[in-house]
């Protein structure tokens, strides 16, 4: 087993940087692959100079000092509001009044959701998909063209493929895609929104409820502030589990606003047939097909949309490693993230499904660790066990990591004062 490296911890303030409707975010991973020998290896990217658990602070990990104060990115509606506000065509007479995205204002919710959609269809191609032609390219790569929402005899139609707007000068009108769809089709602004999601491919249910909870996250201090108890604080691997928050009340609105009826909300289980937010209170974990809702208060703790877990958590990014940590829950997941871990699958509790152990026993030759709960009623440790024997009736190594009495891999780091090396002490003490 290899000597730990130093610290890997960031400031101890979460800063909660993710721009709403993840805009202005790369869809590349997060952190450094590591070598495959090398179980548990701390990834050098996350390294900082002041660890918030060391020698010299006495914090445990996951828990802010007094005095550290929790920073919800304030600036990011001003950010999104330029980042609208840059859309719109001198032409199209909005200078006269207020847009709806002005400083100061609130955006709704059916702007964000076409601001949404504007984002994933571009404009030129959705109109030549209706067999628009350009005549001539002028300047700054602008288009000019026939007309086709009049009987056009010279080419008034001008379209600029950079900002995503088209506006006639014979007709005088203009916009974006789905003003265009609404003008083109002769239909009302929410079919013409459900013309584009079918048109683009986009019409993903799961997508938007995913993209809806994560704005949400960083509406909601008390969601964040949830977070920081359970020592999930820094942005980046929120960023890459796509955590989101279900405050309730609105998640109906914002998808009908899109175009979803009512009936296909409450078939795939996100709305119930009252027409409430059935993740409703809850901080949302996207999953390869459905989604897993931890409650924040009185509600049932767990939550799965129709049809259960499904796989291991992120297993695609570790099936190739030699050596895999497998814990119970996404919150232990999280902190082992966090502490620079990277072989590391969740299988959502003790009990894993024919999905999950056939992903585990595919052949390939791997060593699995085992840290599930040390629960004071010893189910944890049993169904440890009970599953080791069974990995290894399948020819894969299978190790028990014993956590102290009472603690998961979780409460270790936030409760326990654990830190990585620590833990990877455990791991070089795990036996079978």
């Amino acid at each position: 087993m290899p000597t730990v490296q130093e610290d890997v911890h960031h400031s101890a303030h979460l800063v909660a940087t993710v721009l709403p409707l993840q805009l202005l975010l790369s869809a590349a991973g997060f952190g450094v692959e590591l070598p495959g020998q090398y179980l548990g290896a701390i990834n050098p990217s996350l390294q900082g100079p002041q660890p918030i658990a060391g020698p010299g602070n006495a914090s445990p990990v996951g828990l802010p000092e007094a005095d550290q104060s929790l920073v919800l990115g304030k600036d990011w509606p001003r950010r999104i509001v330029n980042l609208l506000h840059r859309t719109y065509h001198p032409c199209l007479g909005l200078r006269s009044r207020r847009p709806y995205s002005a400083p100061g204002g609130k955006i709704a919710m059916k702007s964000l959701a076409a601001e949404m959609l504007k984002q994933q269809i571009p404009l030129l191609d959705y109109v030549e998909g209706q067999d628009w032609k350009p005549a001539r390219r002028i300047a700054r790569g602008r288009l000019m063209g026939l007309c086709p929402l009049h009987a056009d005899r010279k080419p008034s139609f001008l379209l600029d493929p950079n900002k995503n707007l088209f506006y006639c000068y014979g007709c005088g009108r203009g916009g974006a895609v789905i003003r265009f769809a609404e003008l083109y089709h002769g239909v009302p602004f929410g079919e013409a929104m459900a013309l584009l999601r079918r048109w683009s491919g986009a019409d993903s249910l799961l997508s938007d409820v995913i993209k809806f909870y994560q704005v949400q996250l960083h509406r909601h201090p008390e969601a964040v502030a949830y977070l920081t108890q359970r020592g999930i604080r820094q942005p980046e691997v929120i960023q890459q589990m796509r955590i989101g928050y279900a405050p309730g009340r609105c998640l109906r609105a914002w998808l009908m606003s899109m175009g979803y009826a009512l009936r296909d909300l409450q078939q795939a289980g996100v709305v119930t047939l009252e027409g409430f937010d059935a993740f409703a209170h809850r901080i949302v974990f996207p999953l390869d097909t459905t989604l897993y809702g931890r409650s924040t208060g009185n509600a049932d703790p767990h939550r799965f949309l129709p049809g259960g877990k499904g796989g291991l958590y992120h297993w695609e990014s570790v099936r190739h490693c030699r050596e895999i940590v497998l814990v119970e829950g996404l919150f232990d997941w999280a902190v082992l993230c966090q502490a620079g871990f990277r072989h590391i699958t969740c299988s959502l509790g003790t009990c894993l499904n024919a999905t999950q152990i056939r992903q585990l026993c595919d052949g390939a030759m791997r060593a699995v660790y085992l840290a599930f709960d040390s629960d004071a009623n010893g189910s944890g440790p049993k169904a440890a066990r009970q599953l080791a024997q069974r990995l290894r009736a399948h020819g894969v190594e299978a190790f028990l990591v014993e956590l102290p009495d009472g603690h998961d891999p979780n409460s270790f780091f936030v409760h326990g004062g654990g830190d990585a090396h620590q833990f990877q002490a455990l791991l070089k003490r795990a036996h079978s």
